[in-house]
């Protein structure tokens, strides 16, 4: 579950623990329910975009060296995405719900896995060839994070207290700032996070055969596109 500040090295407030269970986080439900509605939200968000995507053309021609160049910048912002989101599992494995974890990509922004999945996004709506779809896609992304970040958050300041809030107030949300990077010499890492998180993310691939098919339907008359994009 990717949370915002779930990477570092503050220990949590034990005293928020739940009585006689270690490291379970007393909000856990919470977080589950938040988790869900994002996932709710995305799955409606996704209907209406690929409702668009059906809708509508890149103005750049199929066969086009600007098409496919947008496609290709779209391709390697899906491979970002990709390694952006296993990069992160590093950091979040073997202690997931037991500290504030600082360093590494979370050294830099809160929220780093949500940084790589609108990243993705724009990957995703830039393999129709329309940069305003690509654009679209990580713009939905970023609202719907934007209000699970929100929640989070204040469940995150009551667990662990001042140690967040000073993370709060000086690392970013979302914009990452390179020059504030800690890491450490070693790290608890899960494999199996890894490969889980990695291939979550595997997912974004499957838009590139969706989209040449949504195409190839309008080309032959099967959809009219209705507006032209850029």
């Amino acid at each position: 579950m990717s949370r915002s500040a779930e990477l570092g090295s503050a220990r949590k407030d034990t005293s928020n623990q739940t009585p006689g269970v270690p490291g379970v986080l007393p909000d856990g439900a919470a977080l589950r329910t938040i988790q869900r509605r994002r996932k709710r939200i995305l799955r409606i968000g996704v209907v209406v975009l690929l409702v668009l995507v059906a809708g509508s053309q890149a103005m750049a021609e199929r066969q086009s060296e600007l098409h496919d160049m947008i496609e290709a910048i779209g391709l390697f912002a899906i491979g970002v995405c990709i390694f952006g989101r296993g990069w992160c599992s590093l950091y979040i494995g073997g202690r997931k719900k037991t500290e504030l974890v600082t360093t590494g990509p979370y050294s830099s922004c809160r929220n780093p896995l949500y940084v790589f999945n609108m990243i993705g996004a724009f990957g995703v709506g830039a393999q129709t060839g329309s940069v305003v779809l690509g654009c679209l896609f990580a713009g939905l992304c970023w609202m719907v994070f934007r209000n699970v970040v929100a929640h989070e958050e204040a469940l995150l300041s009551e667990r662990f207290g001042k140690a967040f809030r000073c993370y709060q107030n000086t690392v970013p949300r979302f914009r990452p700032t390179w020059f504030r990077w800690r890491d450490e010499e070693d790290l608890l890492c899960k494999p199996a996070l890894f490969l889980t998180t990695t291939r979550d993310a595997m997912w974004f691939l499957a838009a590139g055969p969706i989209f040449e098919g949504i195409k190839l339907m309008q080309e032959k008359g099967w959809l009219t596109p209705l507006i032209h994009l850029p």
